[in-house]
């Protein structure tokens, strides 16, 4: 019979946010794998909680050549329990490379949910959340921050951004420079902690409050998605085209014109201009 894999949240704060669930499965697991065994112990400590099991470290620097120790504990009965410093394992820590090895191997996986700093962003940001996208840390180099950024410029979705404090003002002027100074977002800090913040605005604005003063503790960056322009019918699409070139336009011209303004199709607007100038 085999045993299973078990990702288990952490608190990304306030200890006492800790379910019930990570406190029996810290007592009874038979590996604990842990980003930092020494925070995982103080944690159990603050919880009151005795680890009944053997302790593992389980890191982005080896969590590679640990994966296949930690499936054969599973593969033979025991109960593999993977923590990370806070928050869930695998989102922006380790814990995917045991999980898709885990998939492979055909063995049980499963998950004791519980806090989360990219949730707990949005829900605090007053943002829209209804369709929202985690792009984990921005890349470090201006240069390829830079790009990284233009390409999520037309992003209708909800963005939401880990950063180190000592960064932060760099990315909102990067952000402010693709997205626009006055894009909705929220900077959220040391969540569920005592001197949790949240500052909402445009960029502009944040980037402003950001090179005033020393800004500390964790980070998360929640960034209104692009609203773009109101979509508008072929119909209305048509009708301009045939305006401007009744104006004198070429049609090719005008279709071009319109068709990349309101990003859709050239070959589409233009068929459909031909077939209501035969009407």
């Amino acid at each position: 019979m085999t045993g299973r894999l078990v990702l288990a949240a952490t608190p990304i704060g306030d200890v006492e946010d800790a379910s019930l669930r990570l406190r029996r499965l810290l007592a009874e697991a038979d590996v604990v794998a842990a980003e930092d065994t020494r925070r995982l112990r103080g944690l159990a400590s603050r919880m009151g909680v005795v680890i009944g099991g053997r302790v593992v470290s389980y890191h982005e620097h080896n969590e590679a050549e640990r994966a296949g120790d930690l499936l054969e504990v599973v593969a033979g009965g025991g109960t593999v329990l993977v923590v990370t410093d806070a928050g869930m394992p695998a989102v922006s820590d380790p814990g995917f490379r045991v999980v898709e090895a885990a998939v492979t191997a055909g063995l049980p996986v499963t998950a004791a949910p519980g806090p989360s700093a990219v949730l707990t962003a949005l829900a605090l940001s007053g943002l829209p959340t209804d369709r929202f996208c985690f792009e984990g840390f921005p890349p470090r180099k201006p240069g390829e921050r830079a790009r990284a950024l233009a390409g999520l410029a037309t992003e209708r979705r909800t963005l939401i951004f880990f950063e180190a404090p000592h960064r932060l003002a760099d990315t909102l002027a990067a952000m402010s420079e693709a997205f626009g100074a006055d894009r909705p977002a929220a900077v959220c800090r040391e969540l569920t902690k005592t001197y949790e913040e949240v500052r909402r605005g445009p960029l502009g604005d944040l980037l402003a409050w950001a090179l005033a003063g020393d800004v500390r503790g964790e980070i998360a960056i929640v960034v209104g998605g692009d609203v773009g322009r109101a979509a508008v019918s072929t119909a209305d699409l048509v009708a301009e085209v045939l305006a401007r070139a009744d104006a004198g336009e070429r049609l090719k011209d005008a279709v071009s014109e319109v068709a990349e303004a309101a990003q859709v199709p050239k070959r589409d607007l233009y068929a459909a201009a031909l077939a209501a100038r035969k009407r």
